[in-house]
């Protein structure tokens, strides 16, 4: 009956590894879309790089630095995957593609902050040193064993881990590179740039929203007691209250009903449950997911008006919802789930005081210190050695064309007769 029950859960997170992965589809879909047509095949192919670079590096260093053996900080073993599986666990290849699965969203919610300026090189240089050593470090702390699940921190699938990292990854990125040539006025007022295909960001938060069935439920890494239902549950109220939340908030802010905002809202409210789904009652998850939402419709106006050129909004949907998500177990924790799961104490609202929102805060502060600061000097030494930015010529010209020789749409973007000033049939001014 033990190998009856260990063969069940196996299945069961190798099919969820399965779905997360498939996530890749939904990012390069949702990038791609949001971004501008010369840059589209660019965007939609840096994600099969991401993945392969996860691969490697996660395999090489970052799962041993994430769950090997060693102190509160760091694990210290398993290179290469030298490590042997415990007894009555799932197979140590199935655990490590399901985690690679996870640290590869990390990545492609971090690269997002990287689009339509960034050199091909730095992708592939931030990519494997994000992936051995900024990821994977605060992936101990809280996953591994370290000094925040001691102190019972919850995040049960990765509001912080996963989400949170990579949109403070991506607003350092951002800042660094600087705006996208056009996106601000001389005196500072943003100017839009639509992304070339509407329809595309649609398929790909759907196809993200089907694949947070694996991340979230396959969190449970068993099938055996039928939790992982309740999981799938939260996780989708929460997403269905990001979206119509971000829809209402931009249709009462902007005057229209904005389907990138509504879209945004459903991955913000996927984000903050990611956290939660395991500790929240089904009426706090819509509570959690609808604050996320509308967060991620105020925080983007924000940003952008201050500046910030972020594409695909990762830092308000990802970092600001991480950052919610996380916190929101302090004040929304079940009682029944705590004791349930094993991990933390009650939220604020149950009467447990302020104990778990403390740890709460320490996670984000602590894990949102670490990325920025080694992002930072990351991205500011890869600035100095080789840039992080393409040439005005380039980035004008389409990174199709200036990094991979053709664009993705040739029919409709032929090659300019002269480098970086107009497209010879379609008249597209230079900014």
């Amino acid at each position: 009956m033990e190998k009856v029950t260990l063969s069940i859960d196996s299945v069961w997170v190798m099919l969820c590894a399965i779905l997360v992965i498939f996530m890749q589809a939904g990012f390069a879909l949702l990038e791609a879309g949001s971004t501008r047509m010369k840059n589209a095949g660019h965007v939609a192919g840096k994600q099969m790089l991401s993945f392969s670079i996860c691969a490697l590096a996660f395999w090489a260093v970052g799962y041993g630095v994430t769950f090997g053996e060693g102190n509160q900080w760091v694990g210290f073993s398993g290179w290469f995957l030298d490590m042997p599986t415990e007894k009555g666990a799932i197979p140590l290849e199935i655990s490590f593609l399901f985690q690679l699965s996870f640290v590869a969203v990390s990545l492609a919610i971090a690269w997002g902050g990287f689009a339509e300026r960034a050199k091909l090189g730095v992708y592939v240089l931030f990519g494997i040193l994000y992936t051995a050593v900024i990821y994977p470090v605060v992936g101990h702390w809280i996953w591994g064993g370290g000094w925040l699940h001691e102190l019972g921190k919850q995040d049960f699938a990765g509001s912080t881990v996963v989400h949170l990292q990579g949109g403070i990854a991506a607003l350092v990125a951002t800042l660094l590179l600087g705006p996208r040539i056009g996106k601000f006025n001389a005196n500072g007022t943003p100017n839009v740039i639509p992304g070339h295909n509407q329809v595309f960001t649609v398929l790909g938060t759907l196809i993200i929203w089907l694949g947070w069935f694996g991340f979230n439920p396959g969190s449970t890494l068993t099938a055996q007691d039928g939790f992982f239902g309740f999981v799938a549950l939260t996780t989708n109220l929460a997403a269905a209250a990001g979206a119509v939340a971000a829809l209402v908030t931009a249709r009462l802010v902007v005057g229209k009903a904005d389907i990138p905002m509504m879209l945004n809202g459903v991955l913000a409210g996927l984000v903050a449950i990611t956290a939660a789904c395991a500790f929240v009652e089904p009426w706090a998850a819509v509570a959690v997911g609808a604050i996320a939402g509308s967060l991620t419709v105020f925080t983007a106006l924000y940003f952008e008006r201050k500046g910030i050129d972020d594409p695909i909004y990762a830092f308000s949907v990802h970092g600001i919802a991480g950052i919610w998500g996380t916190l929101s177990t302090g004040f929304f924790a079940s009682p029944r789930l705590v004791e349930l799961t094993g991990v933390g104490k009650a939220g604020l609202i149950y009467g447990g005081g302020f104990t778990q929102l403390g740890v709460q805060t320490l996670g984000v502060v602590a894990s949102g210190l670490y990325v920025a600061v080694v992002s930072f000097v990351i991205l500011w030494a890869l600035k100095k050695l080789m840039g992080l930015r393409v040439s005005e010529e380039d980035e004008v010209m389409g990174l199709d064309l200036s990094e991979h020789g053709s664009y993705g749409y040739p029919e409709q973007l032929p090659v300019p007769e002269k480098k970086g000033t107009h497209f010879a049939e379609t008249g597209e001014e230079a900014s």
